[in-house]
C-alpha cells in the first residue's frame, strides 16, 4: 500500500501517475524499461481496466512486455504501430537541458529507436535524478560481442581526447557471465563522473565499429516529470520553456502496490 512507499518509491509513483494522463484513447505508446517506467505500465494498466482506456503499447525491453500484457495493455511491435504518438519512460541522470542518460536497465538501443519513433517522449523521474552536468551514473554503451575487447580499447584510446574526468570501463555482468542485451550485445559502462561535450561524445561513440548504440539521449526528451516524496510533480517542457507543479493525493490500490519487486 502507498502508506508502505519508501519516499523514492513515492516520488517515482507520482511522476509515473501524473505522466500516465498524457495517454489518451487510440494512442500508441512507447513503455519504457526500469523501476519508474514499471509504475507507469501499473497506472497505465489500471486505467485500461477501470476507466477502459484503449491504446496499443510498444515495449522497450521483454520484462516490460511482459508487466503490460500481465496488466491488461494490449502490446504490439514497433513495426506494427510504425510511429508513435508518445514514448513515456525513465532515466538513470538528466540535466537542464533535459539531455539524458539512460540504459542502467540494459535496454537502451530499443530505448532510443522507440523514442525517436515518436512524435514526444516524456521522461519520467525522481528529483535525485537531476543533476548539473551528466556523467556521474555510469554511460552504458552496447557492444557486439566479437572483437568487444578491441572496441573496449578503442573507446579507452578515444576517452582520452574527450572531456570527461574519468575514464575507467568495466564490463556489465550478470552473476559469473556478461550481461547480454534483448538483442544478444554486451553494454561497456563508461565511468565518466562528468561529461563536459554530452553531444560530442554521444556522436564520436557511435562512430567506432563495434558500438551499437550509447546511452547519451540528445535533443531526444521534450518533457520531464520530476516527482516528489511529498506528492509534488514538476513538468518541464523544453520546446514551450515552461515549468509548472501539481501535486496528487496517494490513493490506496491493491492493483498497483501489491507488486513491489521490480
Amino acid at each position: 500500500m502507498s502508506a508502505e512507499l519508501s519516499p523514492i518509491d513515492k516520488a517515482k509513483f507520482v511522476a509515473a501517475r501524473r505522466a500516465a494522463d498524457y495517454v489518451e484513447d487510440g494512442m500508441r505508446v512507447g513503455l519504457g524499461t526500469g523501476s519508474t517506467a514499471a509504475w507507469l505500465v501499473r497506472c497505465l494498466g489500471e486505467m485500461v481496466r477501470e476507466d477502459g482506456l484503449k491504446f496499443r503499447g510498444v515495449p522497450t525491453s521483454t520484462r516490460t512486455a511482459e508487466l503490460a500484457r500481465e496488466v491488461g495493455i494490449e502490446v504490439i511491435s514497433l513495426e506494427e504501430a510504425k510511429w508513435l504518438d508518445l514514448t513515456i519512460d525513465g532515466a538513470d541522470e538528466f540535466d537542464g537541458e533535459l539531455n539524458l542518460i539512460k540504459g542502467g536497465g540494459g535496454a537502451l538501443l530499443q530505448e532510443k529507436i522507440v523514442a525517436t519513433a515518436s512524435d514526444q517522449m516524456i521522461v519520467i523521474a525522481d528529483a535525485a535524478k537531476e543533476v548539473h552536468a551528466l556523467g556521474a551514473f555510469p554511460l552504458p554503451v552496447e557492444v557486439v560481442p566479437f572483437g568487444w575487447t578491441a572496441t573496449r580499447a578503442l573507446v579507452e584510446e578515444t576517452l582520452v581526447s574527450m572531456d570527461v574526468m574519468g575514464r575507467e570501463t568495466t564490463l556489465r555482468m550478470n552473476g559469473s557471465q556478461p550481461f547480454v542485451t534483448d538483442e544478444g550485445n554486451f553494454i561497456l559502462d563508461l565511468h565518466l563522473d562528468r561529461i563536459g561535450n554530452p553531444r560530442q561524445l554521444a556522436m564520436v561513440l557511435n562512430q567506432m565499429p563495434g558500438v551499437v548504440e550509447n546511452g547519451l539521449f540528445i535533443d531526444i526528451c521534450d518533457v520531464v516529470v520530476v516527482g516528489h516524496g511529498d506528492g509534488r510533480v514538476e513538468l518541464r517542457d523544453i520546446n514551450a520553456g515552461t515549468v509548472t507543479e501539481d501535486r496528487l493525493d496517494f490513493v490506496e490500490s491493491d492493483n498497483l502496490f501489491s507488486d513491489l519487486g521490480d
